[in-house]
């Protein structure tokens, strides 16, 4: 059954950027989360009062708001995209084949293959351009804490995600939030650029924003 009558905010848009958000569940509970504090994105409402979106829904608002889209649309919101692999596959396949020279951008926790059962990075490589996933941080120890995983050996399975990204020739960065209680997270910056490096990845430290946007 559609949602679009239910005005959520499939579609938002932040810094001149477009951005997809088509889930509020996640396999993580990051201590940082701005939608622990926060219910908006520079004034759209994230939530979605538990609507199950369909990629109906997500691409009828990219059409309401086609004038407005340039370079590149991100799959992120205040849920964990790949929970919802098959309508995220669905819509950046109508993206491609109706905006193509739009770029596509995954920004995920990396669980996407522990969600799926499966290695769907195959099915994601021909659609997305480039993904960012959260490292977090430079061990499974201070990952756990910091993300809070809902399932163990999550730390590895992101890893593995991320390796498979570059294996199939995905531009992939992996990211850590600086300057969130170092003294209790203390996330090492220069090793998680180096896990990052070693696996062929990129890499990006993310300021954290207190206020949110």
């Amino acid at each position: 059954m559609s949602n679009t009558d239910t005005k959520l905010n499939l579609v938002y848009f932040l810094d001149g950027k477009t951005y997809i958000n088509i889930t509020n569940a996640c396999t993580n509970s990051c201590v940082f989360c701005l939608r622990n504090d926060k219910d908006n994105v520079k004034g759209a409402y994230m939530w979605h009062k538990g609507a199950k979106i369909t990629a109906d829904d997500v691409i009828a608002q990219i059409e309401e708001n086609k004038e407005n889209i340039k370079d590149e649309i991100v799959f992120c919101g205040y849920g964990e995209p790949l929970v919802r692999y098959n309508e995220v596959i669905e819509v950046a396949r109508y993206i491609k084949n109706t905006m193509p020279e739009i770029k596509i951008r995954i920004n995920t926790n990396g669980h996407g293959n522990f969600i799926a059962k499966k290695n769907i990075v195959p099915d994601l490589a021909p659609l997305i351009d480039s993904v960012s996933i959260s490292l977090n941080a430079q061990n499974e120890a201070l990952y756990n804490k910091i993300s809070k995983p809902s399932f163990e050996g999550a730390y590895e399975a992101m890893l593995d995600f991320a390796k498979l990204c570059v294996k199939e020739g995905i531009k992939t960065t992996l990211s850590v939030v600086s300057g969130y209680k170092s003294e209790v997270y203390p996330v090492d910056l220069k090793t998680c650029e180096e896990i990052a490096l070693e696996i062929g990845a990129g890499f990006r430290a993310r300021e954290w924003i207190q206020n949110g946007y």
